[in-house]
């Protein structure tokens, strides 16, 4: 006799999940598709998160590769893995931890220009975890005509106390300069035909934390300090983490709340 997929019995690595969310919960986040894009301090935790969540479809977005400069704040930055590719780095851990997830890496940062290629249409949820703003607004646009639900991180860099952490509508968040102006620019496109001061659909994690600028002799001079973007500000895992996992536990709620029978 066939089983439906609901009616399998749940792996026991994954049975938490239905203890807590209710029978049915993992099967429908083993259906689910997620892209996170930027693989970083934030990104990396979000993705960890997913993949311990039972996510079935994980797909990863960056192009860059695992500095020491890393270390501090990203989990797949090890040792070991210095120079290898962050997605390809991410896509091993993801498998030692659940070999049945389907992991897709795409080696190339999101822009304006392959927003659409990148993101399609094959997505349950978009995590954004990058530090442009072009890039932020790009995944917006896309994502709100294609119905994609998006999760977009603010800035993490520059501050320390994780109790901060604050999730909202972009149109609520505030003391963030990186969202703030993400914001501006989305209603500025005029393509997403909203009122003034009405929600977005995209759900933000931020800090109203005041960003602690470093000293001038541990500044990194080849950049300049902005965003999410760590190799100007200093960072602290215990944000960029807490925003990571934030994220990760809006998605889920998102996709369990949207739930089909398989």
């Amino acid at each position: 006799m066939n089983s439906t997929h609901d009616e399998r019995e749940t792996p026991r690595a994954f049975s938490g999940v239905d203890r807590l969310h209710g029978r049915g919960a993992h099967a429908a986040l083993e259906r689910a598709a997620v892209l996170v894009v930027g693989i970083g301090g934030v990104g990396s935790w979000a993705t960890e998160a997913l993949a311990r969540s039972g996510i079935g479809r994980i797909a990863l977005a960056d192009l860059d590769h695992v500095a020491e400069s890393n270390i501090n704040r990203q989990i797949q930055a090890l040792v070991p893995t210095l120079g290898m590719a962050k997605t390809e780095a991410m896509a091993q851990r993801i498998s030692a931890i659940n070999p049945a997830c389907v992991v897709t890496t795409i080696e190339d940062f999101v822009s304006p220009d392959n927003a659409a290629e990148v993101l399609g249409a094959q997505y349950d949820a978009v995590i954004d975890c990058t530090d442009q703003v072009s890039a932020k607004v790009a995944m917006g646009l896309h994502c709100h005509a294609m119905r994609i639900r998006l999760f977009m991180a603010g800035a993490a860099g520059g501050r320390t106390d994780p109790t901060r952490i604050r999730c909202a509508d972009l149109a609520a968040a505030q003391g963030d300069a990186l969202l703030a102006r993400v914001r501006q620019l989305l209603r500025k496109s005029g393509q997403m035909n909203l009122p003034d001061k009405a929600s977005f659909g995209i759900d933000v994690v931020f800090s109203p934390e005041s960003m602690r600028r470093p000293e001038a002799q541990n500044c990194d001079t080849g950049s300049a300090p902005h965003g999410l973007n760590c190799a100007g500000y200093g960072s602290s895992v215990c944000v960029t983490g807490g925003f990571g996992f934030a994220l990760a536990a809006a998605t889920i709620d998102h996709l369990l709340a949207h739930r089909t029978a398989g």
